[in-house]
This record gives structure tokens, sequence and C-alpha cells, in this order.
């Protein structure tokens, strides 16, 4: 996957400054004088949240029992599309309530207003009396900080560099809520951000794009709860990610190309990697998303968001993590093994995944995972006690979220 490099250094001492600009900047963006990771081929990729009105809690959704087999897994779908303008099929999934949510990527905008039109396309679909579901979409994007950026604008600082800066607790609280504001402003309300991956040298899988705070858990952990908090506490829910964690990857152990294996100990995985999410947690995260690596010290045969010993084990009973799981992009090279879309989406399902991350831009990725869903469902190789509830945190997720 291509990501623009950036030689920008802001220091802490400019971060205000720079993040007072941004909204006037960030469009500039386009023009090429901010770097943005945009993706030139389908690949994947605290307080919390304010609660919506009470006047919106009431009717945000009817119960479960209440919606058809199809809608019941689409809800568990993030949908993609390529270019500009969202598909007739993607608004009419939406319409019927058959979607939970879609994820935006570089080339699905080219302005402020163009991408404002789209979202408020997809909230009047939304707002159907065909859709039972009566809650925003939950509409993301990757909004990390510095290169990783699928829209221009705040955060401009990389998670190194916020580390690195001369008071790295605000600045690590200032890019959450600069990132909250940028995306409350387009009309996003989640961002698949912070990294909360520790990495273990330069260079490596992580740094070489500073997308990782430190090499320090405590480090890793203090700076992600300060941007989880700011974030959400602006109106956008946060996600930890990569779950157990994705620091010990060397520069070429990409998940989104090839089958990845991080042979860590368990007490590494728990005393290090997973320090930042016990943090996240502590702080109300709203969402976790789950890497795709082998770790053989937890599953020695299945990658994390396939694994019901990790997703459901670790994360869930171990961490006491409530909130919502989200897999890294179904489409990714490390599960080539595991066959065809609809395959995936029913493994992850059966591991505990709540949603299924379709982000290959093409409405047919997502109709096939939710087909999957469906009729595990249906046939009961998704048991419903387990499904309902997964789909039960996913509704509390979009009832909260303010449109």
């Amino acid at each position: 996957m291509r990501r623009s490099q950036s030689g920008v250094r802001v220091s802490g001492g400019i971060v205000a400054v720079a993040l007072a600009l941004a909204v006037a900047l960030a469009w500039s963006a386009v023009a090429g004088r901010f770097p943005l990771w945009l993706r030139a081929a389908p690949g994947p990729a605290a307080g919390g949240a304010p609660a919506a009105s009470p006047g919106s809690q009431s009717q945000a959704s009817r119960p479960p029992g209440a919606l058809t087999p199809g809608q019941m897994a689409g809800q568990r779908v993030i949908y993609s599309y390529s270019g500009l303008e969202p598909p007739a099929s993607l608004l009419q999934l939406i319409r019927q309530g058959e979607a939970g949510g879609v994820i935006f990527f570089g080339q699905n905008v080219s302005s402020q207003s163009q991408i404002a039109s789209v979202i408020a396309e997809l909230e009047q679909a939304d707002a159907s009396p065909q859709n039972p579901v009566r809650a925003p979409l939950l509409l993301m994007t990757d909004q990390e900080g510095g290169m990783i950026r699928r829209v221009p604008g705040a955060p401009l600082l990389a998670e190194r560099q916020i580390a690195e800066s001369a008071d790295p607790p605000a600045d690590a609280a200032g890019a959450g809520s600069g990132a909250a504001l940028n995306l409350r402003g387009l009309g996003m309300n989640v961002n698949l951000a912070p990294v909360l991956d520790v990495y273990r040298q330069r260079d490596d899988f992580d740094d070489q794009y500073q997308r990782s705070y430190s090499m320090s858990p405590a480090v890793a952990a203090e700076l992600g709860a300060r941007f989880i908090t700011a974030q959400q506490a602006a109106g956008v829910a946060a996600t930890a990610k990569h779950f157990p964690g994705l620091g010990a990857a060397a520069r070429r152990q990409d998940t989104d190309e090839r089958p990845v294996t991080l042979k860590v100990p368990l007490a590494t995985i728990r005393d290090v990697d997973e320090v930042p999410y016990k943090a996240a947690i502590a702080s109300g995260v709203r969402l976790v998303m789950v890497s795709w690596a082998v770790y053989p010290a937890l599953d020695p045969s299945r990658p994390a968001g396939l694994s019901p010993a990790i997703v459901g084990g670790e994360l869930r009973r171990r961490l006491g993590f409530r909130g919502v799981t989200i897999t890294d992009a179904l489409e990714a090279g490390a599960l080539r093994a595991y066959g065809s879309t609809q395959n995936r989406a029913l493994l992850a399902a059966k591991a505990g995944m709540d949603l299924i991350l379709c982000s290959q831009q093409d409405v047919s990725q997502g109709e096939q995972a939710a087909a999957a869903l469906a009729a595990g469902l249906r046939d009961g190789d998704l048991g419903k006690p387990a499904f309902t509830a997964a789909l039960r945190r996913v509704l509390a997720l979009r009832a909260g979220l303010e449109r």
C-alpha cells in the first residue's frame, strides 16, 4: 500500500497555532501542501462520546427482534465505495436499514463541500421511513495524524512527533480534539484512531510512518488515553488499534499485504503490548480494532480478528472491554488462506467481532459479507444470543452519537 512521506516536523510550541490554522488551511492539502495517505488502489485501510439528546435516545432504534435477518446482518457491516459519489445500491441499502455505516478514503473526497454534500445524502437515506433504525450512521475514516490522514487538516502531528514534542500530554489531547473538530465539521462521527501499538525499533512497521507514540508502553498508554478522551469529548468516537498490538512487527510485516506471525511471549504481550489498551478501556474508548496478525502465545492457529480466544477471551473477559469490536480490512492479504469474503465475515463474527469492515471500495463486498451473516443467523451457524448481543452493542454506539 502506498503511503506518502512527510518531511514536516512541528514542535510542541507551535501545535496550538497549527491547530488554529487547520480549518482554514485544511483544504489546501488537496493541492498538495500537506501530505495525505491516499490509497491508489483498494486495500485496508475517555470519557465516552457525548450522548445524544434524551429525545433522540428514546427513539434511537427498534429492538433487534424487530429487524429482519437482513437488517440485523447489514447493521454489522461497514461499506465502502469508489469515486466521489455513493452508488445507488449503497443508498438503497441504507434506506432499507441494511447498512451500519460507511468508511471514507481520500479518493472519495475532492473538497469540503463535496464530502459534506455526500454525507447529507447518506443521512437523508438513513432517515427513510423504510429504515427501522432511527440513529446516525457510523461515518468513519482513518485520521491518525501526520502522514496518515484520509482528509486534509487536523491532526497535523504524527504520534511519534507528539511524543517528542515539548508537551506531549497537551499535544495528544490537542490532536484528539483537532481530529474531532475536523471530522465533525464534515459530518463524520467515528475515527479509526489512535494507533496504540508499542513499537520496538526505529523504522519498523509502525515507526516508518511515525504511527506509534513510543517504545514505552506507559507513554503510549498515557498519550493514547489523552487523544481518546479529547476526541470523544468533542463528539467523535475513537477506535484503539490494532489489538493486541503490532508493535513487534518488522518493516515488511504488513497484514494488508501478507500473513504476519508475531512470536511474542505471552508475558510481553500482556506487560507491553496490551498496556495501552487497558488505559484506553479505562478511558471509555468506544471501539477496538483487532489485528489480522497471528499471535502464537494467544492462539497459534488463527489471526487475532478470527480468534475467539483473543476477541472473547483476551479482550473482553481478561481486559473487560464492553464496547464495539471492529475488524481490520476484510480484504487484507493476511486472510488469503481464509477464502471468500463470505467465509471471512462468518469467521470474524464467530470470533466475536461486532463490525465487519469492508473497505475494498466496492459495495458488493459489503453485500457479500452481510449475506453471509444473514445466512449464518438463519441456519444457526451464528448463535442468535451472541449475534443479538453484538447487534445491541452496534446500535448502542449509533444511538450515542450526535447527527
